[in-house]
């Protein structure tokens, strides 16, 4: 069967660009910087208190939490995004144009907002609730906990393994499926030993970043009430100051070291590469019977995740009191702050990542895997948290840039790098080497041969991570909140100022903004795939 695969390791020899190492390192040092502050402020915590943090129950329970918290949403985004990636690309399933981007959407909705509406509308005299009361249903399942966290972050976090595996199906050579089955090799243990081998470190990329934001996600565990990391984090730093939150902080980051250490080990020593010649639309499985049923997987995904918000935010707006807040009056404005710092960061992000994500691609050395790893700490690190450190490091040593945009800016980019960095290495590893070498032959230099092959090549992964990075920062909270400018004002602020006083109806305007903006820009990065 290997024969069907054509594979090329990455060298580990050939000594890489000091430029491009160089460049690199300093991207990845950047990336790593703010978490000093954690280790500074860790250090001035005294050791009898650091211990009764430690060693205490609530400790203990914060942490089982935590990780059954980010292992349920892992597992659960997998077993969602996979099988939409290869229905959506791999098969005849009915509208498939209209189901690609359907099931893409939910990306676009906060999960803070996700989970309020939830909770609107399943928890205790809810929405829901109230319409089946009459039918004489007393009681809903419990929405609040763990269960109702994994099941609210899972609706609004498998898209980034959807996304990232769809990329790999469009991109697969499916002449290689019809060679294992001429070879009378049946439809599983093809997809088992040529398909996914191909998918495995998509799958491993979009699975990291699902991972990483259960991990740090504050708002929805808040509203769960699920004690977690996160939270309890913000609840120390209210209460105790920033030496205790920084302890808790430190340990948050234990665990995604291990995160990162683990996918690491799960990624495929060798890349299987694609001239991208052979069309995903080539050899579709056809469903048969089944093909109308399967449209029940992408249809109860993409109706629970994006029904029940829009549902709710159009009741807030229905539902608007005779109160009015002058001070809560929506601008637009707001939406053009969000949009322009949102499309800055996107830019900066994917430029920043390029020549990481290709350095870690291209150099199978210890090295490279220290650069990209350091990219994914800050995305890992809750916003709040980062949000701080850049207040201590500009308050301290740079007030010229405290609370100026460039800091916001970099907060953001801090923040979501990590999406472009393995959007574009996803693509980077897909590219044969024999078109680089071909234009190396062909008196092309490094850098022209770059320019004139692999950018080309890449650009479709640079362009969905920097899709990736725009939807985020449209949403991110925390960090806006902590570091923008005196009165700079987002979409995201508002829908804030408007929960803290509860007038509801003026958070529906900007939450519905944030959905239609950030919908829009999936739908055009996905109008760009090969759809047929």
């Amino acid at each position: 069967m290997k024969s069907l695969l054509s594979t090329v390791s990455r060298s580990a020899t050939d000594r890489p660009p000091i430029g491009l190492t160089l460049l690199a390192g300093a991207i990845a040092a950047s990336m790593v910087f703010p978490l000093t502050w954690l280790l500074l402020q860790a250090a001035n915590v005294q050791p009898d208190r650091a211990w009764q943090l430690l060693a205490s129950p609530r400790t203990f329970d914060v942490l089982f939490n935590s990780i059954l918290l980010m292992a349920g949403v892992t597992a659960a985004s997998v077993l969602v995004g996979v099988p939409l990636a290869y229905l959506t690309v791999r098969t005849d399933l009915p509208f498939r144009r209209f189901w690609t981007i359907a099931v893409a959407l939910p990306l676009v909705v906060p999960s803070y907002i996700g989970a309020f509406t939830f909770v609107s509308a399943f928890g205790p005299r809810g929405e829901f609730h109230s319409i089946l009361a009459p039918l004489g249903i007393e009681r809903l399942p419990e929405i609040y906990g763990l269960p109702g966290s994994i099941l609210v972050i899972t609706l609004y976090t498998y898209p980034y393994v959807y996304l990232t595996t769809r990329a790999a199906l469009l991109s697969f050579d499916t002449r290689l499926v019809d060679a294992a089955r001429t070879l009378n090799h049946g439809r599983w243990r093809t997809f088992r030993r040529v398909t996914l081998p191909h998918l495995r470190p998509a799958i491993a990329a979009g699975a990291l970043l699902a991972a990483l934001y259960a991990v740090s996600d504050f708002g929805t565990p808040a509203i769960m009430r699920l004690p977690v990391f996160t939270r309890e984090i913000y609840v120390e730093n209210q209460m105790f100051g920033r030496e205790y939150a920084s302890l808790l902080s430190l340990q948050l980051l234990a665990i995604v070291l291990v995160v990162l250490a683990l996918e690491s080990r799960i990624r495929p020593d060798e890349t299987i590469h694609s001239d991208g010649s052979g069309r995903s639309g080539e050899s579709r499985v056809t469903l048969g019977k089944w093909r109308w049923p399967a449209t029940l997987l992408p249809a109860t995904v993409s109706s629970v995740a994006l029904v029940v918000p829009v549902w709710i935010l159009g009741l807030w707006l229905v539902r608007a009191d005779s109160g009015r807040r002058a001070d809560l009056a929506f601008e637009w404005s707001y939406a053009f702050n969000s949009v322009t710092v949102s499309f800055v960061t996107a830019l900066l992000a994917a430029a920043a990542a390029l020549p990481v994500a290709y350095f870690a691609a291209k150099h199978d050395s210890p090295l490279a895997t220290i650069f990209e790893r350091a990219t994914y700490v800050g995305f890992a690190v809750p916003g709040i948290v980062l949000a701080f450190a850049l207040v201590y490091f500009g308050t301290g040593y740079a007030p010229a840039i405290y609370q100026t945009l460039p800091l916001l800016v970099f907060a953001y980019v801090v923040r979501f790098m990590p999406q472009a960095v393995g959007s574009i290495r996803t693509t980077t590893l897909q590219i044969d080497p024999a078109l680089v070498e071909s234009a190396r032959t062909l008196g092309d230099a490094p850098l022209g041969a770059f320019r004139r092959v692999t950018l080309p090549l890449i650009a479709p992964g640079v362009s969905a991570g920097a899709a990736l990075v725009f939807l985020t920062t449209m949403k991110e909270l925390p960090a806006t909140l902590v570091l923008r400018p005196a009165g700079f004002e987002t979409l995201v602020t508002q829908i804030w100022r408007a929960q803290e006083a509860a007038y509801f109806q003026y958070a529906a305007v900007p939450a519905l903004l944030i959905i239609v903006v950030s919908g829009f820009s999936m739908v055009i990065m996905l109008s760009q795939e090969r759809l047929h």
